[in-house]
This record gives structure tokens, sequence and C-alpha cells, in this order.
């Protein structure tokens, strides 16, 4: 896969860093590493068919988002598990406004003002909204709530201190993945594909197989970096090697997962083409955004390392 247009990467990397500071969607000590990220060239890498520099910033910054909450809420760099539902309850409120009273109206207003990370999806969500249909918006809203619902299964095994079964991890990835990414890769191009055809069973299988496959990719490629965190923190790999009994055993059948579930999502797309087409844009779009992550995680060197298994 070639490299993305350096000067959009750029373009989008310095937008990036003014919204974060312009809008103070972060806390100050992280501005920089969440500028360092690469939302720009993930998104250019992810986002090909795009319909100008405003969609595809629309896509950086609910990406760029996405990574403050689960960073501030979640994740051990200011998150926990403990309280982490009333936390995200609120968060997808930012998402889905409340709507309340007058007065406890304002204070809703006002609680989300207060806190980084809710004005995070705040002013991304308006600028989502500035380029997508109604029903684009409310489809995100509905796979950022599923992203939240992962998280919090998640957040029960870290409170048990259990190991869940590789079926019971794999039905968890299913909603704590990227498919809030993938599914709006025709606002991003400025299409629609109507909700008629996106609602359909078979579709929404391909939707749930290209978004399963993007994040294995992912529990992958971070698997060495996850084992440096001051906590343990749940991945595929881990999982098959509690299954098995062997770390190697357990990394390489995660590899095979990731494979199936690929070339599911590849046959049952190669199934649904000429049917329609903003489908078939659509899902260009789906395998572009697969490739385009896997190519991120490949190339991120600094970010990823592979664990030394096939020597």
């Amino acid at each position: 896969m070639s490299e993305p247009d350096a000067d959009t990467v750029a373009e989008v990397d310095a937008r990036i860093a003014r919204w974060v500071t312009s809008e103070d969607v972060c806390p100050p000590q992280w501005r920089q590493g969440l500028v360092d990220f690469g939302v720009g060239r993930a998104v250019v890498l992810q986002y090909p068919d795009h319909a100008s520099i405003e969609h595809l910033m629309a896509a950086a910054e609910l990406l760029a988002a996405e990574n403050v909450v689960d960073d501030c809420y979640v994740e051990d760099f200011g998150g926990s598990p403990e309280g982490l539902g009333a936390r995200l309850l609120i968060a997808q409120s930012a998402l889905d406004p409340a709507h309340l009273t007058s007065r406890h109206g304002a204070d809703w207003a006002k609680g989300i003002r207060s806190d980084e990370a809710l004005r995070s999806y705040r002013t991304a969500m308006d600028d989502f909204e500035a380029i997508a249909t109604p029903a684009q918006a409310d489809r995100f809203r509905h796979d950022m709530a599923r992203l939240h619902l992962g998280y919090l299964a998640e957040a029960t095994w870290k409170l048990d201190g259990s190991v869940p079964a590789a079926w019971e991890y794999l039905t968890m990835r299913q909603f704590n993945n990227f498919r809030p990414c993938l599914t709006i890769t025709d606002a991003v191009a400025g299409y629609e594909l109507p909700p008629e055809v996106y609602t359909r069973p078979d579709v929404q299988r391909t939707v749930a197989l290209a978004s399963n496959a993007t994040t294995l990719v992912n529990d992958l490629y971070s698997y060495t970096k996850e084992l440096r965190m001051r906590h343990p923190h749940l991945n595929l790999p881990l999982v098959l090697a509690a299954e098995t009994g062997d770390a190697k055993t357990g990394y390489l059948r995660a590899v095979e997962v990731h494979n199936d579930v690929m070339h599911a999502f590849e046959g049952d797309a190669a199934r649904l083409r000429g049917q329609h087409p903003h489908l078939d844009r659509f899902l260009e779009g789906l395998a572009a955004w697969v490739a385009g992550n896997h190519h991120w995680h490949q190339t991120n060197s600094e970010r990823y390392t592979l664990p030394d298994f096939w020597t």
C-alpha cells in the first residue's frame, strides 16, 4: 500500500493541533501525545474517498475525541473501571444530547463544557453533523453506544480479575471496536448509503466483520505494548494463551482468527457487490479503511512491535 499524500496529512495534523488547543479538548499534559498520535496519517490512509478536507477533518476530530475519552475515562492514563458506567453515560449524552428541563438542561450543558473529554465529543459531533445527514449522525450515535457497552464489559472483567472465554471476548470485541470509524465512510465521502440498504441484515453482518477484522489487527499489533502496561490489558492473544497454556500458541491462533474473520468479510462483500451503486461504493470504503488501518499499524514502529514468535 502506498503512503498517503504528505501535504494532506500535514494539513490535517495542523488543523487537529489547532482544534485540540482552541477547543481545549484534552488535558494539557496529554496534548502533545494526542498530536503525536498521527491522526492525520491515519485518516488519510483510512478515507481515500473523501469529499473535502472539511469532511476528512470531521473524521479526524471524531477519531481524536474517541482517543481522549478512552484515555481519560477508560484506560490507565486517567481512567478506571470503577464508576465507568456513569462516566460513559454522560459521555454518550455529549453525542446524543439530554433533553431536560430548562434548569437542569443548563446544568447539563455546563457539565459538558467543564470537562475536556466531554468537550472533545461535543465539538467533534457538532462538526460531524455539519457534513452528515441526520440518519448518518444517528447511525454514529448508535455505534458509539455499542462501543461504550463494550468498554463496560471489559471493565467488568478487569474488576473481577477474570479472563473470559474466547467466544465471550470476541463478542465483546464486536462492540468495543473501530465500527464507528468504518460506518462514517459514506458521510466522509459526501454521499449516503440509504438507511433501508444499510440496515439490511446481510449488510450489517459485513459491516460487523470488517469492524472486527480491523480491531483484531489492533489486538495483534498492540500485544507487546500492552504487556508492558502497568495493569494487564486483555487482547485476543492473551485470552487464547490462557485457554491453551502457551503464549506463542495463543498468539498464532489469534492470527488465524483474524484471518478467518477477514476472509469472511471479503467473501460477504463480494456477494453484495452489484446490488446497489451506493452499496458498492460503501463496501469499497470499508475495504479501504481495513487496509489503511492495517498499514498504519504495520508501519507505526514507534508505537507497535510484533512479538518474535516466528523464529
